[in-house]
C-alpha cells in the first residue's frame, strides 16, 4: 500500500513539473519573403531568442533587426535605414500565448497543431497577430514552425513613393525553431 501511495505520488509530480516546464532557444531563424514585380525581398535572422512556458502557453521571441541578413548589401542597408530604422527601433518581439498548451504531451513522439494569439511589436507599434502553428515532439527534442503575413502600412513601414508599385505591402513571415532546451522545471 505504501509502495502504491509512493507510486502515485512520484508520477503525480513527474506530471506536474513537466506541466511546470520552460523551454528556451537562441538559435531560432525567422525569416520573411515578399514577391513584387521590381524584386523579390527576402532575409533571414539566424539568432531568434524564444521562451516557452508551456505550463501557461505563455510563448516569446525576441529578434534583433540588424541581424537580418540579405542577399544584396544594398538591400540590407535599406532595410535597416530607410524601412525599420534598426538604430530607432533594434528588435522586434512577439508576446503571446499558445491556447491549447496543456494538452501538448512532450512523452510521446508527436506533431500537433496549435493555435497562437499574442501581438507583434515592431517599428514602435504593436498590433494583434493570430496564427497556427505546428509543434513537433520527436525523440525528446521539441520543435515548432510557424508561418504569418504582415501588413507593412501596419507597422507603419512606408514604402518610398518612387517604387512603391514595384514593392509588395505584405510580407510573409516563416518562425523555425529546430529545437527548444529546457530552461527550468519548478
Amino acid at each position: 500500500m505504501k509502495f502504491l501511495f509512493l507510486l502515485n505520488t512520484a508520477i503525480l509530480f513527474s506530471f506536474n513539473t513537466i506541466a511546470q516546464t520552460k523551454f528556451y532557444t537562441k538559435a531560432g531563424t525567422i525569416s520573411f519573403y515578399s514577391k513584387s514585380a521590381m524584386e523579390n525581398i527576402e532575409a533571414i535572422n539566424n539568432k531568434v531568442v524564444s521562451i516557452w512556458d508551456v505550463g501557461t502557453g505563455q510563448i516569446e521571441f525576441a529578434v534583433l533587426m540588424k541581424g537580418f541578413e540579405f542577399e544584396k548589401a544594398l538591400m540590407q542597408e535599406h532595410f535597416n535605414e530607410n524601412y525599420v530604422e534598426s538604430d530607432k527601433y533594434p528588435k522586434a518581439t512577439f508576446k503571446g500565448m499558445i491556447e491549447n498548451s496543456k494538452a501538448i504531451s512532450l512523452a510521446t513522439d508527436n506533431v500537433i497543431t496549435v493555435k497562437v494569439n499574442g501581438t507583434l511589436t515592431m517599428h514602435g507599434v504593436t498590433n494583434p497577430v493570430n496564427t497556427i502553428a505546428t509543434v513537433v515532439i520527436k525523440n525528446g527534442i521539441i520543435s515548432t514552425t510557424s508561418k504569418f503575413t504582415i501588413i507593412l502600412a501596419d507597422y507603419k513601414i512606408t514604402i518610398p513613393s518612387v517604387v512603391s508599385d514595384k514593392i509588395n505591402k505584405t510580407i510573409a513571415i516563416t518562425i523555425n525553431i529546430p529545437a527548444f532546451q529546457v530552461l527550468n522545471s519548478k
